[in-house]
């Protein structure tokens, strides 16, 4: 006897792939990249190490910071503002979880599947 449509359940293999997004910004596409130039740490710890005095303090007027005269303590709170925004553009893809049987009824059926799965070896 045919089983009825409501009855039979379907699955298919493949990997959802979703981003997890922070801003709407990155909903709409915003790489992060522009405001900086870069999401690497060390990469832009380098720029900041090239820079002059006047270069920095440009900088953090651009960012949106007020400028100190503190070398120092410019580039630590430059680089405070380059790791909150880089935080934001860490798109973390979620890790799958693996299925652990807890009932009996469960428990069943995963070894029933893990024996058809095995048949192939």
């Amino acid at each position: 006897m045919p089983k009825k449509i409501k009855e039979l359940k379907q699955t298919h293999g493949k990997v959802e792939k979703l981003a997890q997004y922070s801003t709407l910004d990155q909903i709409l596409g915003d790489t992060g990249i522009g405001k900086y130039k870069t999401l690497d740490e060390a990469v832009y710890q380098k720029q900041l190490n090239e820079m002059n005095k006047s270069d920095l303090q440009s900088h953090a007027v651009e960012i949106g910071l007020i400028p100190v005269d503190d070398r120092e303590t410019l580039e630590t709170r430059l680089l405070r503002e380059f790791r909150a925004h880089a935080v934001q553009y860490n798109t973390s893809k979620p890790r799958a979880k693996n299925f652990v049987p807890t009932t009996e009824k469960e428990k069943a059926k995963f070894k029933k599947a893990m024996d058809i799965m095995s048949a192939g070896r």
